[in-house]
């Protein structure tokens, strides 16, 4: 009989903490407004924290947030404020790397706030999960460099009681466990501290130090050269042996990813997950679906990661840095009224076309447009081209409040 497992899903936004919610989150994971290594998100001021946490946890879903810089003396003080706020919020865990940053966290948060320790604090061994959990941590999320074989060793040395989590969904970063410089020596911005540029994703020519301004390609299309560009992981294929190496926690990464790449994704794992629970029969039988459904998302290509063993070549994307995408977001429903569905409008959608609810439940519905109207004017229109454009629509089938709506491309497309 397999143990449960939890399935961890990103949220970057009140909005998209409840899709994750909906979409079949055991817990999602957050960042405030400091000290969350995601400076581009929307992240969640302390009255959105206290609202999702409510929210989810009406539903039985938890809310870990994420404070894993790595703080610098002049951090300290506001730190301590921050988690002092944290603590009024009703929060399940907070996510740290930084030695300091977590002896401020276990001074000020209450004893219900579990200590999680980051990949970015490098997680390599089990003498290391052993110092987190003499130190007081519950929870160590495993550096992406380790094998199944390592984790599953370290889960031999550690108390049942110290969870582990890993990433097995989601962007890759070239550096040891993301702890990047080049953000920070190209543009100033750094990237352990939220504020990555990404520049693994850039084209790269090399130079001879003599020839000044004469640059050589490495490999190269007409689109340029990309020798740190990773793919992306994806371990839909291999969930029965992440749990069998003795992995708790199911990650996601995404705190900048749409409601719809996180309803897809969670809504996917979250399959996988009930079907390996009846049986490795029934989880086989479905992986069709499951890769389909992925594949639907905005992403790389895939790979396994370090998992079962040291990347290759294969593992990288040298020809270009666009993502491929096999659907387009449209809105999620915010209520419904008199047989009309409320949204705010994320890409453009007509009269006449046919798109698809996607429900928490697996089920895909066709629907058809029949109107589309501004909803404060209240001035039909033909299409809704201009986004985030508030608009009610009268569909052929009603969805429900928190459906996603979307549509697929008629052939992949490559999104920049």
């Amino acid at each position: 009989m397999l143990k449960e497992t939890e399935l961890l899903i990103p949220a970057g936004s009140l909005d998209v903490l409840k899709t994750a919610v909906n979409y079949g989150a055991n817990a999602v994971y957050i960042g405030g407004e400091a000290f969350g290594l995601r400076a581009n998100a929307k992240n969640f001021s302390i009255d959105e924290i206290r609202e999702g946490v409510a929210y989810a946890h009406e539903r039985n879903v938890k809310v870990f947030v994420t404070a894993n810089i790595l703080a610098h003396n002049g951090d300290m003080d506001e730190a301590r404020e921050y988690f002092k706020e944290l603590s009024t919020t009703g929060i399940d865990a907070v996510l740290v790397a930084d030695p300091g940053m977590f002896m401020i966290a276990k001074e000020t948060l209450p004893e219900s706030v579990e200590l999680h320790i980051s990949t970015q604090a490098n997680n390599t061994n089990y003498e290391t999960f052993l110092f987190w959990w003499k130190m007081g941590a519950k929870r160590v999320v495993c550096a992406r460099e380790l094998s199944l074989k390592e984790i599953k060793e370290i889960r031999e040395h550690i108390p049942v009681e110290l969870d582990i989590e890993a990433f097995i969904h989601g962007a890759m970063c070239m550096s040891y466990s993301g702890r990047c410089m080049l953000s920070n020596f190209f543009t100033g911005r750094d990237a352990n501290r939220g504020e990555c540029t990404h520049p693994c994703r850039w084209k790269y020519n090399i130079v001879e130090e003599k020839r000044p301004g004469q640059y050589y390609p490495i490999y190269e299309n007409d689109r340029g050269t990309f020798i740190f560009n990773s793919k992306d992981l994806c371990m839909i294929e291999h969930v029965p042996e992440l749990i069998e190496a003795g992995i708790d926690s199911l990650k996601i990464e995404g705190r900048m990813k749409t409601a719809l790449y996180v309803a897809t994704v969670a809504r996917t794992y979250r399959k996988a997950l009930d079907d390996l629970k009846e049986s490795e029969e029934k989880y086989r039988a479905n992986m069709e679906w499951y890769k389909s459904e992925i594949a639907k998302c905005t992403y790389r290509e895939f790979t396994t990661g370090f998992y079962y063993g040291k990347p290759s070549q294969e593992d990288h994307i040298y020809d270009n840095n666009t993502y491929v995408t096999g659907s387009v977001y449209l809105g999620t429903i915010e209520r419904t009224e008199d047989g009309w569905s409320y949204l705010e409008q994320k890409n453009k959608f007509s009269v006449g076309e046919t798109i698809e609810i996607m429900k928490p439940n697996g089920d895909d519905i066709p629907i058809e447009v029949l109107e589309i109207r501004d909803a404060e004017t209240d001035v039909p229109q033909e299409s809704c081209p201009h986004a985030c454009q508030k608009i009610k629509v009268r569909f052929s089938v009603a969805p429900e409040a928190r459906d996603i709506i979307r549509k697929e491309t008629p052939d992949k497309q490559d999104v920049d």
